[in-house]
């Protein structure tokens, strides 16, 4: 996921993170043309073909020009001309939204991180997939199409994925950890070897949501419920939520550790100073470096997350693709989107970005496992994966969870009082 590394998250790659959250039943209000009953601007240029634009984050690891240019050489007269964002999700989420506010017709096609597909939809803005623009998801994984659909109905294509993985040190412990207690059980093992035990994402930013989402839906419980209400106050979630809380104060999780963010947590765990880390997949590569940089090259493993009783609930991270209510060529659009999502270009995600595929059989082709060994575990990481809250309000309710989990880590407020607050402010959430 290294070219999405920080655009991950809404506010990401790289991401925000399946046990499933159940997507919004409402079907939210329209503040553009055709809102979630499709008709409006989504009944429009549905056999339109022309030139049109692509709209995604800065593409560091040069995956998207050359798809573009091989759609161009094979379709003179619908070429796609690829409009880059920054590689900041914020940036990115606020142009998208600009764009489609003004109703501009020349963002055709755009890549949306997985926390914003209920948001777009809600207002109008996506075009509902179905019919004549409807795509086959039938070879995706689940998970990752619940990503993509609201109010049950599929609003973009799932385009990558990306679910949280535990590295951990082979050479201390041979045999990873299956549960959450078992691991901290382990961490005499850290402290006879004066290293840190476990670290995630722990600073005040959206990878404190997907760490704090994780531990509380690896315990049973949910921020929302099945039909988007707050429903974070429950004996599940406290129990999750002090997992890590307890974590803090015993010393298992460093102190050090509230200050993390994706790379200071890879950084220490790369440079011998952790056992166990959780991280997303683009760490693999990077850590597994045999030119010095690293320090446990050859020494680490990877696993599932361990959750209450096996696997936990990762928080489910990628990148879904999506046209815009407003394209005048939306044939071409539905083209250029199951261009993106079809095998060969999934497989490309994956050897040229190291890009997590939506499609299952791709988790155990062996041209992609020889090359990226982690897409076994990876797969059932996702298939226990909760999408983050499915809300059209989700900047607000994320504010409300990082605020008040950051808060009971840091000792500021018990855990019943922070989960009671957190469960007020996505109340009022708006």
């Amino acid at each position: 996921m290294r070219n999405r590394t920080f655009s991950r998250y809404a506010s990401p790659l790289a991401a925000a993170s399946v046990l499933v959250l159940a997507l919004s039943a409402c079907s939210g209000g329209s503040s553009g043309g055709g809102g979630s009953n499709g008709g409006g601007d989504a009944a429009n240029n549905l056999d339109g073909r022309g030139p049109i634009t692509y709209v995604q984050g800065k593409d560091n690891s040069n995956v998207v020009r050359p798809l573009v240019d091989k759609w161009n050489a094979a379709h003179p007269d619908q070429k796609v001309t690829f409009k880059e964002q920054s590689d900041q999700a914020d940036q990115q989420h606020d142009d998208l939204v600009q764009h489609f506010q003004a109703k501009d017709a020349n963002y055709d096609v755009v890549d949306v991180d997985v926390v914003w597909t209920a948001e777009f939809a809600a207002k109008g803005w996506l075009q509902p997939l179905k019919d004549k623009t409807a795509i086959d998801t039938s070879a995706m994984l689940p998970a990752t199409v619940k990503t993509a659909t609201y109010g049950g109905t599929l609003y973009a294509a799932p385009q990558t994925s990306d679910g949280g993985l535990l590295y951990y040190r082979k050479d201390l412990v041979p045999n990873p950890p299956k549960t959450w207690d078992e691991m901290m059980s382990m961490c005499s093992i850290a402290k006879q070897n004066n290293i840190g035990c476990y670290a995630g994402q722990f600073q005040k930013y959206e990878g404190l949501t997907v760490n704090a989402a994780e531990a509380i839906n690896s315990f049973g419980g949910k921020i929302v419920d099945d039909s988007g209400k707050a429903s974070v106050n429950s004996p599940e979630a406290k129990t999750g939520l002090s997992k890590l809380v307890d974590a803090f104060k015993n010393g298992n999780i460093p102190a050090e550790a509230i200050t993390y963010k994706e790379e200071d947590s890879r950084t220490a765990f790369q440079d011998g100073k952790l056992m166990f880390l959780r991280n997303w997949p683009y760490v693999y590569n990077i850590v597994n470096k045999t030119d010095g940089s690293s320090k446990v090259a050859d020494k680490f493993g990877i696993a599932p997350l361990p959750g209450q009783n096996g696997p936990g609930a990762s928080s489910l991270g990628g990148h879904n693709v999506a046209m815009s209510v407003y394209s005048k060529n939306k044939a071409t659009a539905l083209d250029f989107m199951k261009f993106l999502t079809s095998e060969e270009t999934e497989k490309f995600y994956a050897t040229q970005g190291s890009l997590a595929p939506v499609l299952g059989s791709l988790y155990t082709d062996p041209s992609l496992t020889s090359k990226l060994a982690y897409l076994p575990v990876l797969k059932t990481s996702i298939e226990n994966a909760v999408p983050r809250p499915v809300t059209p309000f989700y900047p607000a309710v994320t504010k409300a969870v990082q605020d008040n989990a950051y808060a009971a880590l840091k000792g500021e407020k018990t855990v019943d009082q922070a989960l009671t607050d957190m469960q007020s402010a996505i109340e009022a959430a708006k």
